[in-house]
């Protein structure tokens, strides 16, 4: 792997699905899941995730021609997905969420919880369908996934570490920054479509980059 390359998928993808969103995601389970039941949940979820990472990130030029599916249409939908996900966060609306606060929950409600955060984020999922399908290289594809998983086990390391002091943390205060998170993860979203709008070529629109 080159380095260089490695380093700028690691940091892409440590900031759309890194600790500080995926520990927020864990910090409202461990409110009603004990602590071992929450690691193996972690250790289930993060084995899915880098399962659905895996296969997307090496088929992802034939997943695109299969579907005929455009980067800009990918990064317009991602979005829209990720926004709509954002502002349930925002509201207090758990989207897709129905067992959060049930009085017995099991490892098949946790992971169903962590689905759409953790699992398939679809923020996450389009930047390893973008990444890597920006070049034609076996290679490049296995940089980008090596890199996706890398920050997985990161996830996590860190939510092993820090299962109690999540289970010790205020629900109000899961509460509040959930929703300070899924004011920025809007905006994120936005950005998201903008970048999708200009590749299309929109009046008045321009990338970032």
């Amino acid at each position: 792997m080159n380095a260089f390359t490695f380093s700028a998928a690691f940091i892409t993808f440590f900031s759309v699905v890194g600790p500080p969103k995926v520990l927020l995601a864990f910090g409202g389970l461990a409110q009603v899941h004990p602590d071992r039941q929450l690691r193996t949940i972690a250790l289930i979820a993060s084995g899915a995730a880098v399962l659905v990472g895996l296969v997307t990130g090496i088929t992802a030029p034939w997943l695109l021609d299969v579907f005929h599916i455009s980067t800009p249409a990918l990064q317009l939908a991602g979005g829209v997905i990720f926004f709509i996900y954002a502002v349930g966060l925002v509201l207090g609306l758990h989207l897709g969420s129905t067992t959060t606060h049930q009085d017995t929950p099991d490892l098949a409600s946790g992971v169903r919880e962590l689905l759409m955060p953790y699992v398939v984020s679809p923020l996450a999922m389009t930047a390893v369908l973008i990444e890597a399908a920006a070049r034609d290289s076996f290679s490049w594809r296995s940089t980008v996934v090596g890199a996706y998983v890398s920050v997985i086990a990161l996830d996590v390391i860190c939510v092993l570490l820090l299962a109690r002091i999540l289970r010790r943390t205020h629900h109000a205060t899961i509460e509040l920054l959930g929703r300070l998170l899924g004011l920025l993860l809007a905006a994120v979203g936005v950005d998201l479509v903008l970048d999708g709008l200009a590749d299309l070529g929109v009046p008045g629109l321009y990338t970032r980059y």
